[in-house]
């Protein structure tokens, strides 16, 4: 159910998020503060890495990932008022179109509407997506993991791998993001950050994801 909320508005002035960036009007409202914050810190993230293609329909997710291997994906707004993100990924029967589902706290994939097994929640769409990429080695970032499990999508019927390999990049990123990116999937900062030069662990934490 989607409820009126005044935490889209200008009024919230107390929020550390709001004095650079406001939520675009195309977002659903929200259920509660903390859901704000949430989505909003999520979305700085998301515009910086690459791969987020922001109001894109779903049509134009599938054009884009026609041609790409199988295990390509994208972030895009969700064109479901009911939801804020979708993640388009190319499977080997197509590209499929998942709605990211977000509760008061937490966002998590609904990938089989039957099971009965626990979903795992995360704070982050970064942390979701990195979560059903395949493992690699290196250590990762606190709060990231990879589970090495292999998880399906339940569409019309049909049951098909749910495989996240390789982003879909709108945008090049910087030298120094990559590095982050390479810092973040490799290392582990989360023991050593104290150790850092302030602006360094500022830059750090602004993206704290390998991928």
């Amino acid at each position: 159910m989607v409820t009126h909320s005044k935490f889209n508005s200008p009024a919230m002035s107390s929020s550390p998020f709001d004095a650079n960036m406001l939520l675009p009007h195309r977002y659903k409202t929200f259920s509660s503060k903390l859901q704000y914050q949430m989505v909003l810190a999520t979305l700085r993230k998301l515009e910086e890495s690459g791969f987020y293609w922001g109001p894109i329909s779903g049509k134009e997710a599938n054009a884009r990932l026609a041609a790409e291997p199988t295990g390509t994906f994208l972030i895009r707004d969700s064109s479901d008022n009911r939801h804020f993100f979708t993640l388009s990924v190319k499977t080997a029967s197509g590209t499929k179109n998942l709605r990211i589902q977000c509760d008061t706290g937490a966002f998590f994939l609904q990938t089989d509407p039957k099971s009965i097994q626990s979903i795992p929640h995360f704070d982050c769409v970064l942390k979701l997506v990195n979560y059903y990429m395949p493992a690699t080695k290196g250590g990762l970032p606190m709060g990231y993991t990879r589970s090495g499990n292999i998880y399906y999508i339940y569409s019309g019927g049909e049951k098909v791998p749910l495989e996240l390999i390789k982003p879909l990049f709108s945008s090049l990123s910087s030298l120094q993001h990559m590095c982050r990116k390479t810092v973040n999937g490799h290392l582990d900062i989360s023991s050593k950050r104290e150790q850092l030069p302030h602006p360094l662990k500022e830059f750090l934490l602004q993206y704290d994801a390998p991928i």
